[in-house]
């Protein structure tokens, strides 16, 4: 039986990016989400749409169907003395405001004396996927869940770093 859109689902993944493991909640928080909204990546959330309940399955998800591809151009160099204060290092992600207001993750590619370059690409931007994931529940949403988007079970931890659990199965 399909998942059906605006259902609450609840799930265990590991993610590994065909190298190591990137990222995983198992024996931990499940991820809860409403589904059909875009809370998670479109490969994931197409990926699990006939499974049951108890059902576990490995799930292949291409760049395009997660976070895109790699865009060589999407660098920027900036001042060094923008981010005084932090101990950067190569590879390290940070955090900033992009010019709509959204929150924007950069992975610090390059320091140099007075400048560093930046990559606004996402760190699995380009990367085939491939999750281990179990269904744990599938629901119907409430009244307010439905309004809201928003799962009973995230809406006590809501804020913009945690809305979906900020992992890789994440939409975000």
């Amino acid at each position: 039986m399909a998942i059906k859109a605006n259902q609450i689902v609840s799930i265990e993944y590991e993610v590994s990016d065909g190298e190591k493991i990137v990222d995983s909640n198992v024996g931990g928080t499940p991820l809860v989400f409403m589904f059909g909204k875009g809370q998670i990546i479109p490969g994931l959330e197409n990926g699990i749409i006939d499974m049951s309940i108890g059902e576990k399955a490995e799930l292949l998800v291409k760049p395009e169907d997660a976070y895109g591809e790699y865009n060589a151009e999407a660098k920027q160099e900036v001042p060094k003395d923008q981010f005084a204060g932090i101990d950067l290092e190569i590879g390290m992600s940070l955090y900033g405001q992009g010019e709509d207001g959204e929150t924007v993750q950069v992975v610090v590619q390059e320091i140099g004396a007075e400048n560093i370059i930046i990559d606004f690409n996402h760190p699995l931007a380009g990367k085939e996927l491939v999750f281990n994931v179990s269904i744990n529940n599938i629901r119907e949403a409430s009244t307010e869940e439905t309004m809201t988007g928003i799962p009973a079970e995230n809406q006590h931890e809501h804020d913009d770093n945690h809305d979906c659990g900020g992992g890789a199965g994440c939409g975000h």
